[in-house]
């Protein structure tokens, strides 16, 4: 299974589509967010691939805390979770994102330890967590950075520019 993650905002379709498909060609499993941008983008490319094998997982947020069992009676997940090419929706409680993304209560942890691969897209703070949680629990990990955006982790980890510089690292 893979994880690709990436900006939750824009799809960044010249990047995400191309490497969507690839990942269905190919056998793949896709596992991200369940959420828009990035997660919405490459899990519809992936979905439009006929007779694939793998399947699109999101681990989708919490839209609150879920501490107590008041809090719990009124769990949901925040609007556009998950996106409608989410084939495996792992409902969690958990509800940090963003620059709390490597809080024990993210999902980003989930997603990463159940990546065999992970593949990271520009995106943000969420984004950034994400590859810090991936370099730290070893994770087999490319950065596509066509711009220069995680060239601060090219120490750490595989960085190219373009999707397919990305997938002749597989």
């Amino acid at each position: 299974m893979v994880a690709v993650i990436g900006s939750g905002n824009d799809g960044l379709t010249h990047l995400s589509q191309p490497l969507g498909r690839w990942l269905a060609e190919n056998g793949y499993s896709l596992i991200n967010g369940g959420g828009s941008g990035v997660m919405a983008a490459t899990a519809k490319a992936f979905c439009s691939v006929e007779n694939r094998k793998g399947l699109v997982v999101g681990v989708i947020p919490s839209s609150s805390p879920c501490s107590s069992s008041a809090e719990r009676g009124t769990h949901g997940s925040p609007p556009g979770y998950p996106n409608p090419h989410t084939e495996i929706c792992i409902r969690t409680h958990l509800h940090l994102t963003g620059n709390m993304g490597k809080d024990i209560a993210s999902r980003n942890h989930i997603i990463i330890l159940s990546a065999d691969k992970v593949i990271a897209l520009p995106g943000g703070p969420g984004t950034r967590s994400e590859i810090e949680l991936a370099i730290e629990y070893k994770k087999s990990l490319v950065l596509i950075s066509p711009a220069g955006e995680w060239n601060c982790f090219a120490d750490s980890a595989t960085t190219v520019k373009t999707v397919q510089e990305a997938v002749e690292k597989f």
